[in-house]
Parts: structure tokens; sequence; C-alpha cells
């Protein structure tokens, strides 16, 4: 997403924060307001297959978002460019991100916790978060009740467990390769195969 530097103030004004610490109602509101004002944003949904897949690719989940912050900056190409570091090393990604574009932008600010550092990355990040948020709505529209989508939420993991354990296969819309669900499909798929044949 960019902004004019004269603008940026008004991501300040209008109460612009780490978008984990806002709620949803509110995201909604402030992306609005950001997409209203900002020069140009691009917003690149990830689908689950494209997840899975990394792992045929021998990539990380934080090397397939550094792919994917790349393609949006070489797409709006920004003067300065800040962002929020994925690898341990900030100036080291830093410079993997400077590698993967077409163009010598002025400056790029790395940092750890960035949208906790500056209002332009967390301007971002609500954009991200208030797109997952509509998707996830859609899901639940589809599917029913499948709630937040995190690990921590009791209201996903009872959903992916009802739903593997009635249709015997992970939800076409459930990444394969996380973690929550490939220990519930574990569990569920390998109970029911056990209890087959007893």
């Amino acid at each position: 997403m960019c902004f004019k530097e004269p603008r940026l103030s008004y991501l300040t004004e209008i109460g612009v924060k780490d978008s984990k610490k806002l709620s949803a109602k509110r995201r909604s509101i402030l992306a609005r307001l950001i997409k209203e004002s900002c020069s140009s944003f691009k917003v690149i949904v990830v689908l689950p297959e494209e997840i899975d897949q990394r792992e045929e690719k021998r990539i990380t989940l934080n090397k397939l978002e550094e792919l994917k912050m790349a393609e949006i900056i070489r797409e709006l190409k920004p003067d300065s460019i800040y962002i929020d570091a994925v690898d341990v090393n900030e100036a080291r990604f830093k410079q993997s991100i400077l590698n993967l574009l077409n163009y010598r932008p002025k400056e790029i600010i790395s940092k750890h916790k960035a949208d906790d550092l500056f209002p332009i990355v967390s301007a971002a990040s609500i954009i991200a978060k208030d797109k997952r948020d509509t998707l996830i709505e859609e899901l639940k529209e589809k599917y029913g009740d499948l709630g937040s989508g995190y690990p921590s939420d009791l209201r996903t993991t009872d959903f992916l467990r009802k739903w593997i354990r009635q249709n015997q296969k992970i939800p076409p819309f459930a990444r394969k390769t996380w973690a929550t669900t490939k220990k519930i499909a574990d569990e569920e798929l390998l109970n029911s195969k056990i209890t087959d044949f007893v």
C-alpha cells in the first residue's frame, strides 16, 4: 500500500495501529478509510493449495511470504519501503527483498514488529486482516461456523475434527500442511481405519 508522504499523518489521526489490537469491526472501518486515502494498494490472496505446494518447491512459509511481498512492491513501485522482516536478520531480509525487485527504491526499512513501529505498515496489515475477515465470513456462509481459523479457537478445531470425521478427508479450504489440520486428520482418519477392522 502506498501513501504520499504529506498524507502519512492521516493514519495516526484515524487511529491506525497493529491490526491484531483492533476488533474486526474497527478493522473494517479503518480498511475502508485507508483504501479511500492511499495512492494505491494491492492485496494478494494466497490459496491453501499454493501454501501446501511450497513443500514440493522446498520453500518455507516465510519465503513464500517474502515472494508475495516482493510481488506487491514490484507492482506498486514505492520510493520508500517499510516492511515487517520475516527473517531473524533484518538486514539480510532487506537485501533479499531488494534482490527480488526490478527497480531500485530510495530506501527499504526492514524491521521486526514493523506493524507496531510504523503506521504505514499497520495500515497495510489492517487491509490484509480485513480481507482475511471477509474471506472467513464467506466460508462461514457456505460451510457453517468454522470459527476464526486460528488453532487457538476451539470452534475451528472442533469444526475441522467434525468435517474430517464425517467426510473422511480434509476440507478443500483448509491447508493440508497446517500442523493443526495434520494432527486432527491423523487422529480422525487413523482412528476410523482402526475401528473399521474391530
